[in-house]
């Protein structure tokens, strides 16, 4: 039996930190045979980059950067379906679902 949805909270979370934890849960939650992971980014809101002229707003935050750095990742493509905004009511905005693939 395969379970099904791992949850976990990136807030507090540097973008090299938040990369670099994404990468760990995607290979494990594949090992585990998880078929989606709930990755609870914030909307941004509260980000400090807004002070910064020099630091993207947009990149900078991780709604946006953690997708972009799944994508480009061609070690985690072979493990993942799709990335989505999550459903409003997992977290809409402020929320990845990550879904995997079944491997076998």
């Amino acid at each position: 039996r395969s379970n099904v949805r791992f949850k976990f909270d990136l807030h507090g979370f540097t973008l090299e930190e938040a990369n670099n934890k994404v990468r760990e849960l995607i290979i494990s939650c594949s090992s585990k045979n998880f078929k989606e992971i709930l990755l609870i980014t914030g909307k941004g809101i509260h980000s400090s980059n807004e002070k910064d002229i020099y630091i993207s707003k947009d990149f900078g935050k991780l709604k946006y950067s953690v997708p972009e750095y799944i994508k480009s990742s061609q070690e985690l493509s072979k493990l993942i379906l799709s990335v989505s905004e999550a459903e409003i009511r997992d977290g809409g905005g402020g929320a990845l679902l990550v879904k995997l693939k079944t491997i076998k």
